[in-house]
């Protein structure tokens, strides 16, 4: 059980890591850096004022995708607190592996399509935002990992008490003719040795 339990500790750990990684990610405008300002999902910065983004569809595809990554993710973290303090949750713990496996799936949708719209521009640099998105993404499935393990890790099985009915024959110990031989027995003494009364058939008291 303390292997089972520093699993589920270790996979927490990341798992609340991605959720960080893939909120601050989500939240800031530092996703790129041109002259003169900076931009995020939402908003563009220019000479310190900030403006809404209009509506395109990379970008707005790219945002979705982010939200949905940080909503699993900390839904993910949420039902793994509970696997870790309450034992036989096999079935949270699968729903929480899957939660993580569509969280990484969700940022990978997401980065690659932000990088592509923007790879391109010689002017635009990416920024920490954006690097914070692609640190989430080996998390969010590292995180998995350890509730994969501590979920397939066998239980010790409880010894189960034979039926008080059940009795084992042992076949019954042979002794050997050597012992046998040996076992003190009767004494029979010669008709010599026996008194003259007691050695004929018929004695006459006197």
């Amino acid at each position: 059980m303390g292997v089972k339990r520093s699993l589920q500790t270790g996979g927490n750990l990341l798992n609340l890591l991605t959720s960080l990684l893939t909120v601050l990610s989500t939240a800031t405008n530092y996703w790129t850096r041109q002259q003169g300002g900076h931009s995020g999902l939402w908003q563009e910065c220019t000479h310190g004022t900030c403006s809404n983004i209009p509506c395109q569809n990379t970008l707005a595809v790219t945002a979705a995708c982010m939200v949905l990554a940080a909503t699993f993710s900390v839904i993910s973290l949420g039902m793994g607190m509970r696997i870790r303090c309450q034992e036989g949750e096999s079935l949270r713990s699968q729903n929480a592996i899957v939660l993580l496996f569509l969280s990484g799936l969700l940022l990978l949708i997401a980065l690659t399509g932000y990088t592509a719209k923007n790879a391109w521009k010689p002017e635009v640099f990416f920024s920490w935002s954006y690097f914070f998105g692609w640190l989430a993404l080996p998390f969010s499935f590292l995180a998995g990992k350890p509730t994969v393990t501590s979920r397939d890790s066998p239980t010790p099985a409880l010894q189960t008490p034979a039926h008080p009915m059940e009795t084992r024959l042992e076949p019954p110990s042979l002794v050997p003719r050597q012992a046998r031989s040996s076992a003190p027995g009767p004494t029979f003494l010669p008709r010599s040795a026996l008194p003259p009364c007691q050695a004929s058939a018929f004695c006459w008291r006197t």
